[in-house]
């Protein structure tokens, strides 16, 4: 039965909270695989907004169990002043399971990512500051520290001052920083283990009993496939693989259990932080596509940059990640603009690209080739049938199709959740 991926096309912030609330209430879990608190998922519901910014978007179903798989990195302050905003606000959240494997955003982690973007200066990347990189990088160095070891202090402790002999070098001798005591740093995650212990699951196994089951499970990443580590706009991307292949290593499940690969993109693109981004609107029409978006970040406030639909980005990310459907978002922005350009290939130093190029270099040179589509001025906002729509808007979604290559499933055309198109089920 069926595994459900939804994975961002863009350069994340296309509204995959959306989507996934759309199906929390038809699903069994709804999975977070990679990430930490430097993403954030906005889901409006009955007019209410909810940021959410490390739970999965599932966590405000009333059906799907909400998990946190290995792939994940967990600030722990972060995770229960969100559960306990939650419960003020009467979502229930002690359905949440959280993998032993999962690992662990330290005060240390935060420290040094703050630093380090300011020591870079013009090199920045462009971070959160939410020591999400760092973490990631103890991962692959092995020295980082897992949920599993807030159950056992002593184990604890020891990695905590492991990890600090490093890290103290490095705050004082090349930041100019104090370093940090092994003892503060322990306390101040043992102080949260009394709460985690009852959350904590060997999710892969849950999840894999679920399947077996016949259960539907969704996987939901953050950021999005032009982040990835490996596939997007490297060095200005996350530090893990937000693609649809992370939910398997993501959360302990094979390639085989997964069904569906959905694809979220805006009907426009947006982008937060450093990074090449060829179809940049850095004018008044860039401005007015910010605003009338509300193109803000949800865990920062940054404003997004923007620009139109870049066919040449989402296109890749359908062949990378096998993208079954297509959902997009924020359609109803594009009311009122007569024309409205769509990217649909790249000029690179006079030659014509109809895909996105191979190298940094090449995409730092790229400009933009437009094709002009007509527009709409009829409000969509109440829109629930496809047909009902106007028909140069319909002609917009069907020309998307023909230049990504994927049929596009559904519509968002508003902030609230029910404010939905749905072309066909995406279940």
């Amino acid at each position: 039965m069926p595994g459900v991926v939804v994975v961002g096309t863009q350069w994340g912030d296309e509204g995959k909270g959306k989507a996934t609330d759309q199906l929390g209430d038809k699903v069994d879990f709804v999975v977070r695989y990679s990430g930490g608190n430097n993403a954030g998922h906005t889901v409006q519901v009955g007019g209410e907004r909810y940021a959410l910014h490390l739970l999965p978007s599932g966590i405000l179903s009333r059906r799907a169990r909400p998990v946190l798989g290995n792939g994940v990195v967990i600030d722990l302050e972060v995770l229960f002043e969100e559960l306990d905003a939650l419960a003020a606000r009467g979502v229930a959240v002690d359905r949440l399971l959280i993998s032993a494997n999962a690992h662990l955003i330290a005060p240390y982690h935060r420290t040094i990512d703050r630093v380090t973007e300011r020591f870079l200066g013009k090199r920045r990347i462009g971070t959160t500051g939410r020591g999400v990189g760092p973490a990631y990088a103890d991962k692959a160095s092995r020295i980082g520290l897992r949920v599993q070891d807030l159950l056992d202090e002593s184990i604890l402790r020891q990695k905590v001052a492991v990890a600090l002999e490093q890290k103290n070098q490095l705050l004082v001798r090349v930041y100019n920083r104090p370093a940090l005591s092994a003892d503060e740093v322990s306390d101040h995650l043992l102080a949260y283990a009394d709460r985690v212990r009852p959350l904590v699951a060997d999710v892969s196994r849950v999840l894999n009993e679920a399947l077996d089951r016949g259960q539907t499970v969704l996987f939901e990443g953050a950021q999005a496939h032009h982040l990835d580590v490996d596939f997007g706009t490297y060095p200005y991307v996350t530090s893990s693989n937000p693609i649809a292949a992370g939910a398997c290593t993501g959360s302990g499940v094979g390639p085989t259990r997964l069904d569906r690969v959905i694809g979220i993109a805006k009907a426009y693109t947006t982008r937060v932080g450093e990074g090449p981004f060829p179809g940049e609107l850095t004018d008044e029409t860039g401005q007015r596509l910010r605003e009338t978006g509300g193109e803000y970040g949800t865990t920062t406030g940054r404003p997004r940059r923007c620009g139109w639909f870049d066919a040449l980005l989402v296109e890749q990310a359908a062949t990378c990640n096998a993208l079954t459907d297509l959902f997009l978002t924020k359609l109803d922005v594009l009311t009122g603009w007569p024309k409205i350009p769509v990217i649909v290939a790249y000029d690179i130093d006079g030659r014509r690209c109809p895909v996105m190029p191979m190298t940094q270099t090449e995409l730092h040179h790229a400009k933009p080739v437009y094709e002009h589509l007509e527009g709409w001025s009829e409000d969509i906002s109440g829109v629930r049938r496809f047909e009902d729509l106007p028909p140069a808007c319909q002609r917009y979604v069907r020309r998307l199709e023909e230049l990504v290559g994927v049929r596009i499933s559904g519509l968002g055309v508003g902030p609230d959740r029910d404010q939905v198109v749905m072309v066909r089920p995406l279940l």
